[in-house]
């Protein structure tokens, strides 16, 4: 009998926000993935990116400074490079893992790309914050090639990109391929790598993807039984961090759509979860969203905590 699948979604805990940081984090990752595979799931894997691609763009922009014979990296690569490079550290944890554990399932990492709408309105009101502080002088220069850029108080300024929709997974074929053979893949790392499409060639584009959208729609391309959302709480919460704070172990769509209306959700935390979570559900009814925290996820496969929303 085929296993149920499970798309996983790992946020930034899961990984830390250092090169050893993420040594360390993965390896305990990796028990927790492995405890979700032992209950009998086949699992996809995504995961956050927002230090590693960050660290990745300072660094190259840093190099291209200091030594001008290098060509500038434009922020696909980068997210590329975090792709390879978290991939390939989830990848050989869990493998270590599941052989610790006498389990000979395949790990593998899909470098992804991810279509989006050149005329998505994200484009014209880019929010997401990226790369190292520049000076005023630094930070006009990256306005005049079209870049842009925001100001911290007493800090300087920094370079922001667009956050586009995800409109099309481009190796969703090779996703499904290994999905539907037993095997753990981890793809759409970051988001996915953003790219436009022009007739038949693929374009980076200067953007970044929520890991929650592409979540949402890699679980609903797949047909997954199951979207786990893991992040740094252990269930959603109503009134989130007043006295009136108050879990919620369950919800459907209808109630979670009610609870946006009301404003309950963090416009940058938990709001994307959530909207990740009706997404998917709204093409595929019949499947079951947990939200809670990787330390707990355990625990919540068993009903014990987390939040499940369903259609």
């Amino acid at each position: 009998m085929a296993k149920k699948k499970a798309v996983i979604s790992l946020g930034h805990e899961a990984l830390g926000y250092t090169t050893t940081e993420q040594w360390d984090a993965v390896k305990k990752t990796a028990k927790a993935l492995a405890d979700l595979a032992d209950s009998d799931y086949q699992l996809t894997i995504t995961h956050s990116n927002g230090p590693q691609v960050s660290m990745i763009h300072k660094a190259m922009t840093e190099l291209r400074r200091v030594n001008p014979d290098y060509t500038p990296v434009p922020m696909c690569v980068c997210s590329a490079m975090s792709q390879g490079y978290v991939g390939y550290d989830i990848q050989n944890s869990l493998r270590s893992e599941f052989l610790s554990r006498g389990i000979s399932t395949p790990v593998s990492t899909v470098l992804t790309q991810v279509t989006v709408d050149p005329y998505d309105e994200a484009f014209y009101e880019p929010n997401k914050i990226i790369g190292r502080y520049m000076s005023k002088e630094e930070a006009d220069a990256e306005v005049r090639k079209g870049n842009y850029v925001t100001e911290e108080a007493g800090k300087g300024f920094r370079r922001i990109v667009a956050a586009p929709k995800p409109l099309h997974i481009v190796e969703i074929d090779t996703i499904r391929t290994l999905a539907d053979a037993g095997q753990v893949v981890i793809a759409c790392g970051g988001g996915g790598i953003p790219v436009i499409e022009q007739q038949h060639i693929l374009k980076g584009a200067s953007a970044v993807i929520e890991k929650d959208s592409i979540a949402g729609k890699l679980a609903a391309d797949l047909k997954a039984d199951l979207l786990i959302i893991l992040t740094s709480v252990d269930q959603v919460f109503k009134n989130f961090g007043t006295p009136q704070q108050e879990g919620i172990p369950s919800m459907t769509v209808s109630e979670a759509k009610a609870s946006i209306e009301e404003g309950q959700f963090g416009e940058r935390d938990m709001l994307p979860k959530i909207e990740a979570a009706i997404d998917y559900l709204e093409k595929v009814p019949c499947g079951r969203v947990l939200i809670t925290s990787l330390a707990q996820a355990t625990q919540a496969m068993k009903g014990k905590t987390g939040t499940i929303i369903t259609k």
